[in-house]
């Protein structure tokens, strides 16, 4: 099938950052070099795209104990109250780069929007530790903050988690598997941007994916044959979250896609499954940008109004419950 020019579809300013990507690191989304290489790439890519942006009251880096050992977090706080709901935020990266810096600037604004404070996440990446490791990791973490989370200044009966990417496919897989093994763990909101969340085939991924998002066909296997450890893994409903069932211990959820995604499908997926479960929920695709847009909020417009959206969104539910 003839695909379309995706470069000549996104918006003015979506080009401006895509100039500017190539300017920081050249290839920096490339999977055909060697581990390290491109995980030093996509950090260094990211160091321009965190720098300015809200400050907190309190930053702490802490470790909590987790299946295979301390998982290091990150507690943005964006006032001195105690006792503040918590978002825990999940980085996106395809489970094999990223890390508590590449994703800094938007937890710190998902924490001033929401006077959340939100908690990220340095879970154990692929292909070192495989599929389901980063799941228990991510929920031990949340079963953690639940016990101990006064310390930061958490309420920990109010515990939702965000992401992006593979970081969004992570929120919904905790929110499970907490669900089916840790009774009594319900996460109160989720805010999934440009998830991957099982399809292994569709239109978007037909239509978009390349060098300029680094999620060609062979990109998305490449990251699938590293966080898995075989082909039925890919059946797990912690990893194809869209075949798991959505009808019970599924809270509200903000869904963001981009329209020139290969991902964008999964999130129109999951929104039509929600919809059919009848789980409040609310999609909202961008159009003209690219996967990955939320990083750029220093100059695409849509960045800053997705995490916005998101934290409406969030904020809404947090009023309903106080009435």
């Amino acid at each position: 099938m003839k695909t379309p020019d995706v470069l000549a579809r996104v918006t003015v300013q979506m080009r401006a950052v895509l100039d500017r990507q190539t300017a920081l690191s050249d290839d920096a989304f490339e999977t055909d070099v060697a581990l390290e290489e491109m995980r030093r790439r996509y950090a260094l890519e990211r160091v321009f795209w965190n720098e300015g942006g809200p400050v907190m009251v309190a930053t702490v880096d802490d470790l909590v104990p987790g299946p295979s050992g301390n998982i290091p977090i990150r507690a943005h706080r964006p006032s001195g109250a105690s006792g503040r709901p918590c978002i825990v935020y999940l980085h996106g990266g395809g489970f094999v780069v990223g890390n508590l810096d590449t994703h800094d600037r938007i937890m710190r604004t998902l924490a001033e929007r929401t006077g959340s404070v939100v908690v990220g996440v340095d879970y154990s990446l692929s292909p070192e530790a495989k599929f389901p490791m980063a799941v228990r990791e991510c929920a031990a973490v949340v079963q953690h903050l639940r016990a101990a989370g006064a310390a930061l200044g958490i309420d920990g009966n109010h515990i939702s988690l965000a992401g992006d990417s593979g970081g969004a496919n992570l929120c919904l897989a905790t929110t499970l598997y907490l669900r089916d093994e840790a009774p009594g763990q319900a996460i109160r909101c989720l805010i999934l941007y440009y998830g991957m969340f099982g399809l292994r085939d569709s239109l978007s991924q037909r239509l978009f994916g390349g060098e300029w998002d680094g999620l060609a066909r062979a990109d998305l296997d490449y990251y699938l044959r590293c966080y898995t450890t075989g082909p039925l893994d890919l059946e797990s409903p912690y990893l194809d979250c869209l075949s798991a069932d959505l009808s019970a211990g599924v809270p509200p959820c903000y869904i963001a896609a981009s329209g020139l995604d290969p991902l964008r499908d999964d999130s129109l997926a999951l929104s039509a499954l929600l919809q059919e479960a009848d789980v409040p929920h609310r999609l909202r695709v961008f159009q003209g940008v690219l996967h990955g847009f939320l990083h750029h909020s220093r100059m695409l417009p849509e960045a800053g109004e997705a995490l916005a959206d998101g934290a409406d969104f969030y904020c809404g539910l947090l009023a309903a419950t106080a009435r």
